[in-house]
C-alpha cells in the first residue's frame, strides 16, 4: 500500500568493546517492548579523518568491513530474543554523524555509555554525548558495568516545571506502559540565592512551594490517567539538586528518562546541565528525549 511510513527500528551503534553484548540485549528488548526491528550499526573509521575512512595496512583505502562484529552480536538477539527480526550492517565514516544522520529513520538509538562505532576508549563526550545531545529520536545510553542485573520494574522521569509539556514526560508513560513498570515523577530545585542571608530577609514559604509543584505533577498525571490506566504513578518533589536526585533515584531502576531542551529551533551544543550529568552518573540506562525545536542539522 503507497504511502505507508516503514516501520522504524532501534537502531544499536555497537563496536568491538566488550560491554556490546549488554548494549545489544538492551536495544533488543526495546525492540520487543515496541514491536519494532532490530538495526545493528557498526561505523569504522576514525573521528580525526575528515573523509570518514581509514587506509589498510599497506596505504590502499579503507578496511574490508568487519562483518563478523556485528554477525556475532545478531546472533545472540536473534538467540535471546527470537520473536524479533535483527539485521546488521557495517559502513565506514565518522561515528557520530554517521549515527546522528540514521536516528532521522529510527525509533530509538541506544548505545554504549563509552562511545560507539569502533571506538570503545573513548569517553562519553566523544560520541555517545554527542549523539544524545543532537539525535533526532530518544537515545538510550547503557552503562553495562553499572545497570543492574535484575532491575526494579520502575521508570523515573525528572519533571521541569518550566517546560511541563517537555515530551519525555509522555514517552516516560510510554516506556512505564510497555514494561507495565510502575513511573516515578521526580521534581527537585533548589538554588543557593533562595537562602536568605541579610537579617531582615523572610525566607520563602519552602512548603508551600513544593506543595504547588506537587500539585502540578499530580494534575499532569491526572491529565495521562486515560491513556495509561494502567501505569501506577508516584510523585516526588525535594529540595535538592535535581541531577543528584535523578541519580539517587535511577538505582535498581529500570530506565531513567530526562530531555533535553530545544526552544528556538537550536538545541544548545552542549546537554543540559542535569541531563548530561546524569549521563555521567546515573545507574541505570538513561533515555535522552529530544526537545521538540531542536535539530542536530543546525547544531
Amino acid at each position: 500500500m503507497s504511502g505507508v511510513s516503514p516501520i522504524r527500528p532501534v537502531l544499536a551503534g555497537v563496536d568491538e568493546g566488550s560491554d556490546q553484548r549488554t548494549v545489544v540485549r538492551h536495544a533488543a528488548r526495546q525492540a520487543g517492548l515496541h514491536h519494532t526491528p532490530l538495526h545493528l550499526l557498526h561505523v569504522t573509521g576514525h573521528p580525526d579523518d575528515p573523509t570518514g575512512t581509514t587506509a589498510d595496512e599497506d596505504g590502499h583505502g579503507p578496511p574490508t568491513p568487519d562483518a563478523p562484529v556485528t554477525e556475532r552480536l545478531a546472533e545472540l538477539a536473534r538467540s535471546e530474543f527470537p520473536g524479533i527480526t535483527v539485521t546488521t550492517e557495517t559502513v565506514p565514516g565518522r561515528p557520530a554523524p554517521v549515527l546522528l544522520e540514521r536516528s532521522a529513520e529510527a525509533a530509538f538509538l541506544v548505545l554504549g555509555h563509552r562511545g560507539s562505532g569502533g571506538f570503545p576508549r573513548l569517553s562519553l563526550g566523544s560520541v555517545s554525548q554527542q549523539v544524545a545531545t543532537h539525535a533526532d529520536c530518544p537515545v538510550i545510553v547503557v552503562r553495562p558495568g553499572e545497570t543492574p542485573a535484575d532491575p526494579d520494574n520502575r521508570v523515573v522521569v525528572g519533571v521541569d516545571l518550566g517546560d511541563i509539556g517537555a515530551q519525555a514526560l509522555d514517552v516516560a508513560y510510554e516506556e512505564a506502559a510497555a514494561r507495565g513498570a510502575s513511573l516515578q515523577l521526580l521534581h527537585a530545585t533548589f538554588h543557593p540565592g533562595e537562602v536568605p542571608t541579610g537579617p531582615s530577609l523572610v525566607a520563602p514559604d519552602y512548603e508551600a512551594l513544593d506543595a504547588a509543584a506537587l500539585e502540578i505533577l499530580r494534575t499532569e498525571a491526572a491529565k495521562r490517567l486515560d491513556r495509561f490506566p494502567d501505569v501506577t504513578v508516584h510523585a516526588r518533589v525535594e529540595r535538592v539538586r535535581p541531577a543528584a536526585m535523578l541519580t539517587e533515584a535511577s538505582r535498581d531502576a529500570a530506565l531513567l528518562v530526562v530531555g533535553t531542551h530545544g526552544r528556538g529551533g537550536l538545541r544548545r551544543l552542549m546537554l543540559g546541565s542535569v541531563s548530561g550529568e546524569v549521563l555521567h552518573r546515573a545507574a541505570a540506562p538513561v533515555l535522552v528525549v529530544p526537545g521538540r525545536d531542536g535539530d542536530h542539522r543546525a547544531a
